[in-house]
């Protein structure tokens, strides 16, 4: 395991349902856990590697409910036609790029959204992955990059009927091997969902096939769920059925299952989702940008569901997402003081519910038996800093800091805004830029 550590000096947040704000504590890790949090007269330093928080605000590493690791080699492609809605969009950019990914451009693209959540204090991402021309060993190359990052990250590959039965099998195949995987080595740092694109690309037979190998693998599932009108229509109009009760009726709900969007579900679906303890990964910014509207947070809280906070790919940055959640949501509710507590429970409180449950053990807290993972972040407060007023420091203040140090299981991943993995991020930049203009040219 790694040298213990210890951080003191600064302003220790602990964010979640404990909320409190601790001044002269000092936190020390060992065994890649919080061992202690306490005055930091009272914290041992013997033998660890001590950081010096002053001027900072330590707090738990972000949470990505929702991420596409593979889709970071497009920016800036210009060769889409432009799309009338979402279905055009998947056809023009999405299923067009994923379909001409290779296991290299899998792992450089993994490793540079990596490296950035790293420098982003994301500290644990769940990975939604497709590339139907290179699908075996897809999840490995992503974990391989996510090792080399030192993150935490939950894997799973979309399987969908949309490029045929051939591509269908290795998706599924893919998962189970990857479940596996987890189960015997008991990685701290992965964990595996089944992934399933979404109930509009898969038929019966596929999803029966899907629900018995996870039910075998005792595992979850992540599938993208009402993300745009079309997922409904195609459901009512080829089974009689809207989404949620299909992936209901074929076993695929549940207290292990990720439902990310979730935009266009009635009452009964969110009944649905509630009965069956579903979690719910909210993704605003990419909803928007897809112009497919804005999932109803109000209407989820008041159900009690966990709905977690996503991004799609948009962006590591979590805190950007959460404002544009915010002010979503006020448009969403037609006020511009609405849903405050809902939005920002969604990254504060809900990830780390997710990630815990998948995990199964804590993450995303600080609090002692916790997994290590914490960042700290330049932050000297210009207003009154205690529990009643985090949430407010959250989106208005700390979203403007730089991070400074990013811990990951105890280990130190950057500090200084120096990151301490064995990534030469400029020679990894140039090698993405090399696969993106090949990527592009056979795009």
């Amino acid at each position: 395991m790694s040298q213990p550590l210890v951080i003191r000096g600064g302003v220790i947040l602990t964010l979640g349902e404990d909320n409190r704000v601790l001044r002269d504590h000092a936190i020390r890790v060992e065994d890649g856990r919080i061992h202690k949090i306490a005055p930091a007269a009272e914290v041992d330093a013997a033998g660890a590697r001590v950081i010096d928080a002053a001027g900072k605000a330590v707090l738990p590493g972000w949470i990505n409910a929702h991420m596409h690791f593979y889709s970071t080699l497009v920016r800036g492609l210009g060769k889409a036609k432009p799309s009338r809605d979402f279905v055009d969009q998947l056809r023009n950019l999405w299923w067009r790029l994923d379909r001409r990914l290779t296991l290299d451009d899998t792992y450089v693209s993994a490793l540079v959204m990596a490296v950035a959540a790293v420098r982003s204090g994301t500290t644990t991402l769940i990975d939604h992955h497709a590339s139907p021309g290179a699908v075996r060993g897809s999840l490995d190359a992503i974990a391989r990059a996510v090792k080399a990052a030192g993150l935490r990250a939950c894997l799973c590959y979309e399987v969908s009927d949309r490029d045929g039965a051939d591509v269908a099998q290795a998706g599924l195949e893919e998962n189970a091997a990857f479940i596996r995987r987890c189960k015997d080595e008991k990685d701290p740092q992965l964990r595996a969902l089944f992934g399933l694109h979404a109930a509009f690309t898969l038929g019966d037979a596929t999803l029966d096939r899907a629900a018995a190998m996870g039910r075998e693998l005792g595992a979850g599932f992540h599938v993208h769920t009402a993300e745009s009108p079309a997922d409904q229509e195609y459901n009512m109009r080829e089974h009689g059925q809207r989404v949620v009760r299909r992936l209901r009726d074929h076993g695929l709900l549940g207290a292990g299952t990720i439902c990310a969007h979730c935009v266009h579900v009635d009452d009964a679906e969110l009944d649905l989702l509630a009965e069956t303890q579903t979690m719910v990964a909210h993704n605003p910014q990419s909803n928007l940008n897809n112009a497919v509207g804005i999932a109803d947070l109000l209407a989820m809280a008041r159900r009690g569901i966990t709905v977690g906070l996503g991004t799609d790919a948009m962006t590591v940055r979590m805190l950007e997402e959460l404002r544009v959640a915010l002010w979503a949501q006020h448009l969403r509710q037609n006020g511009p003081t609405a849903a405050f507590m809902e939005v920002t429970d969604t990254l504060l409180v809900h990830n780390p519910a997710i990630a815990s449950r998948l995990w199964g053990f804590p993450v995303g807290r600080l609090a002692e038996g916790a997994a290590a993972d914490l960042i700290l972040v330049d932050y000297d407060p210009p207003t009154p800093l205690e529990p009643a007023t985090v949430r407010g420091h959250v989106v208005f203040g700390l979203s403007q800091a730089a991070v400074d140090t990013t811990v990951v299981g105890g280990r130190v991943l950057m500090t200084g805004k120096r990151l301490e993995r064995d990534v030469d991020e400029a020679a990894l930049a140039a090698r993405a830029r090399e696969l993106a203009a090949s990527l592009w040219d056979r795009f």
